[in-house]
């Protein structure tokens, strides 16, 4: 069986809604010479071999050694380019953690965002607990993806091999999720297993239920068209749900791209709605309005996808409190995310 068809299956395996939401996460195959990575924007369930971005290990490895300005936007530019220039295929743009694939020495990596994960990542107990249950993990505090989540990681790593004398085959960031790695399929399973069923029977143990509550509650036509008359071009698809313990504050960062930070659940007025855009700078994307949850969008996809990441918050939000209740992004955090050319490139993509 070859490596690209391998990393296919195994994308297709760990990219369903128990691991990943919309266009999140991603995977890669590597030889000592290229690096075959998802492209930025899709779907790991929608992967083919054709469609990996062929990447030059050499001239990713040149990204290391640069000097990078300290004006994050013209950093993650600089760093697009050079990685545009390292694309040896006509796949797309690769993901934007290409660059932290690559560091890894094993084959195949596997990084998703489980809710059964993010419940421990997003947690204020995380980092003990993540010790506790996984010795062998390499935990890494939050930081800003792409470029700067790279190159801390990569010192993170070089570090830990010096004191185990072997790469992490666990990788656990805070407030984002899990990359595993390994140079079999079946090692990258069996890994995926190991935390997943931990993590249950900790879940387990807690008392936390590890379904969401959701009420069952007629949708009014009255809400949703008053919701479109408000938010107009911004709530042309609309779609909901029940009401449930909504988060009302920024998780991870896929959490903000799709559902953006902040949910409104202000009265459905004029006034209300023209002071959450003052306040964030955008419309929202999910609205609480009576005994509803809406997830609004510019599409059928973008709608949907607003209220199953706020689905998949509430779940976080709920798990957390098996390790000392949810800990949010900070707001340096979040404005980064907000502003980030290669989320916004993504969330047009998907």
């Amino acid at each position: 069986m070859n490596d690209l068809k391998t990393i296919v299956e195994l994308s297709h395996e760990f990219g369903t809604v128990d691991y990943v939401k919309g266009g999140g996460g991603n995977t890669s195959v590597k030889n000592e010479t290229t690096l075959w990575v998802k492209p930025s924007g899709t779907t790991l369930g929608g992967l083919t071999e054709k469609t990996f971005v062929a990447m030059n290990r050499a001239k990713i490895n040149e990204l290391y050694g640069i000097e990078t300005p300290a004006e994050p936007a013209a950093r993650e530019e600089l760093v697009k380019n050079l990685m545009a220039a390292a694309v040896e295929n006509s796949a797309g743009r690769p993901s934007v953690e290409a660059p932290l694939h690559n560091v890894f020495d094993a084959k195949f990596v596997v990084h998703t965002h489980p809710a059964l994960v993010n419940g421990l990542t997003c947690a204020k107990g995380g980092e003990a607990a993540c010790k506790r249950l996984f010795p062998d993990s390499l935990w890494v505090e939050y930081i800003d993806p792409g470029y700067t989540l790279c190159m801390e990681v990569r010192e993170c790593i070089e570090q830990y091999k010096a004191s185990h004398g072997h790469e992490p085959a666990i990788l656990v960031l805070k407030n984002h999720g899990i990359f595993i790695s390994a140079n079999t399929p079946d090692e990258i399973r069996a890994l995926y297993a190991r935390v997943m069923d931990a993590l249950k029977a900790e879940y387990a143990k807690a008392g936390v239920s590890q379904t969401l509550e959701i009420a069952d509650e007629l949708e009014s036509p009255e809400t949703k068209a008053q919701i479109k008359a408000l938010l107009g071009d911004d709530a042309a698809f609309v779609v909901s749900s029940g009401i449930f313990a909504y988060a009302p504050g920024p998780i991870t960062p896929d959490h903000l791209v799709y559902s953006k930070a902040f949910p409104f659940a202000a009265p459905l007025t004029a006034e209300a709605v023209a002071k959450y855009k003052a306040e964030r700078g955008y419309a929202p994307k999910v609205v609480v309005a009576g005994d509803r949850v809406y997830g609004i969008g510019t599409s059928q996809k973008n709608a949907d996808l607003a209220l199953e990441l706020a689905q998949d918050g509430a779940m976080v939000l709920q798990m957390a409190e098996a390790f000392g209740g949810i800990e949010y992004m900070t707001d340096p955090a979040r404005e980064f995310i907000e502003n980030w050319e290669v989320e916004s490139y993504r969330q047009k993509q998907m």
